[in-house]
């Protein structure tokens, strides 16, 4: 017989305003096992993870632990109940210590810390799950590999015994997502209850032992990892097959004046969100994808944001379309024809409280404004966002909720389509795919192909080496601010960029 399973969910049903986001779910997790859970943007996995975790109250179902009912209303109660979340976004203090982030996480922190102890079960605990990190070591000197071992330790300290994974691969280089499995497997053999949240299905048929499928806020599957097959996982997200784009050909631009031109480009420690840029040369051709690859906090964000011009360059060059854009504001670089696709789509390219169609209307004023700006032209508003989800061939929930109320790929899928609707010259693309569905991703990158194509240059900017490798046409790496290697993707390996996103020796030989 099977075991009693250690969390089971039955029949539960969550409802947000326009938006019906689980629909009576049930899910159960045993003992020694790996989960996982995936489907499409708007599936409701993201529901499903925050009503477990107690971020939400379902309206109706139960939740089982070993058995027994239980009610989880809220994260206290969550790990009162040992289940332990690590999030997408890390929640760290970076001045601080390792062993004091995972101290302020122990349920019996004493007032007084002995910071030999804590150091001491962390290298136990470590040695055991192959979580390496050192005790002592600042936060912000690690990588993410690295701090997110820290938060799984965090769980495992805190007496944990079913884990919620929430897309933890999406910021790791090849070799760590090797490691993070290894200690996945190593959690399992001692009996810890694993539900793992994800988009990469070869990822899931690597360590999953069962996986779930949900489409619509519904379980359309639960198959056996024997049973299982990135067509069969498909089949059940979407009800069919999803065509695979081919790598994407490319024709050179020959002596086309560059869409944007970087030279030199150095900033002050300080000014930016973190790591300064360090004499970086960089220029994108129009009618080409240059792709950035590096760890996060390598200075991805500071790069952006010179460019964009919300950060200044200390020393150094920059043009847009041949013109000198060193002192341009935000705005003239935005009406230049430069589009930006942010980090955090959310955060820092959508209003929370503002629907679809008021957020197009938003990021874009005078376009729609009528009778000197007393007006604004809704319906031309409505068709610019429909065109733009249909060139993208995506969907949204509902264009009239609260972009709050949207899954994170969801918000994602309206950004892109925002900013790729007006034939921009340079498109600043951050993680276009992040959180979004096979279906979603393809499209995406078929689309930034297509602005490719009619002439603009694009910066794709992303931790996912599979798709840098598929739709660059030219490779950068950074790491620490500096750009340390460069190539076409023909001529290095996976193995060899993510050995120099990490900084380690096994790299270093290789394209300097």
């Amino acid at each position: 017989m099977d075991p009693v399973p250690a969390l089971a969910l039955r029949g539960i049903t969550k409802r947000f305003p326009g938006v019906l986001a689980n629909d009576r779910v049930d899910l159960d997790v045993r003992p020694g096992e790996v989960h996982a859970v995936v489907g499409e943007n708007g599936a409701g996995k993201s529901t499903l993870v925050k009503i477990l975790y107690g971020f939400y109250r379902a309206d109706a179902g139960e939740i089982h632990l070993d058995g027994r009912a239980v009610e989880i209303r809220s994260p206290h109660d969550a790990r009162r109940l040992q289940i332990g979340l690590v999030f997408q976004d890390f929640v760290q203090i970076p001045a601080m210590s390792v062993a004091e982030n995972i101290a302020l996480f122990l349920p019996d922190l004493p007032w007084r810390l002995d910071r030999r102890a804590i150091a001491g079960r962390i290298r136990t605990t470590s040695a055991r799950y192959g979580l390496g990190v050192d005790p002592s070591a600042p936060l912000w000197q690690l990588s993410v590999g690295e701090r997110q071992k820290v938060e799984v330790l965090k769980l495992l300290l805190a007496d944990a015994r079913i884990l919620i994974l929430d897309e933890p691969t999406r910021s790791l280089a090849p070799h760590e997502v090797s490691a993070l499995f290894a200690s996945v497997d190593a959690l399992r053999r001692d009996g810890y209850a694993i539900v793992f949240i994800a988009h990469k299905l070869h990822e899931v048929l690597a360590c999953a032992d069962r996986i779930t499928v949900m489409r619509g806020g519904r379980v359309t599957g639960t198959l056996a990892r024997a049973d299982a097959s990135e067509r069969a996982l498909v089949s059940l997200m979407f009800g069919g097959a999803v065509a695979q784009a081919s790598r994407p050909a490319h024709v050179s631009a020959g002596a086309a004046i560059p869409a944007l031109s970087l030279e030199g480009i150095t900033t002050r420690a300080g000014e930016g969100r973190g790591v300064a840029l360090q004499g970086v040369d960089l220029a994108i051709l129009p009618g080409e994808i240059v792709g950035v690859a590096g760890v996060s906090g390598n200075g991805q964000r500071e790069l952006g944001d010179v460019i964009l011009g919300v950060l200044p360059c200390a020393s150094g060059v920059k043009r847009i379309g041949g013109e000198d854009a060193a002192r341009w504001s935000v705005a003239r670089v935005r009406a230049s024809g430069v589009a930006f696709v942010p980090e955090d789509a959310l955060a820092m390219a959508a209003i929370p409280s503002l629907t679809a169609i008021e957020n197009m209307v938003a990021a874009d004023s005078c376009r729609y404004a009528r009778a000197g700006g007393l007006a604004i032209d809704w319906a031309a508003a409505r068709r610019d966002v429909e065109t733009a989800l249909a060139r993208l061939r995506v969907t949204l929930s509902s264009i009239d909720v609260p972009a709050r109320a949207l899954s994170g790929g969801n918000v994602q899928r309206m950004v892109l389509a925002r900013e790729l609707l007006h034939e921009p010259r340079l498109i600043v693309a951050f993680y276009p795919t992040r959180g979004l569905d096979v279906q979603s991703a393809v499209a995406a990158r078929e689309r930034l192909v297509a602005e490719r194509d009619r002439g603009a240059g694009v910066l794709l900017i992303s931790e996912d080496l599979e798709e840098l490798f598929a739709w660059s046409d030219r490779l950068v790496v950074l790491l620490q601010g500096r750009i340390v290697a460069a190539a076409v993707p023909q001529a290095i390996t996976m193995a060899e960029v993510g050995y120099l996103m990490t900084g380690t020796t096994a790299g270093h030989a290789a394209h300097r």
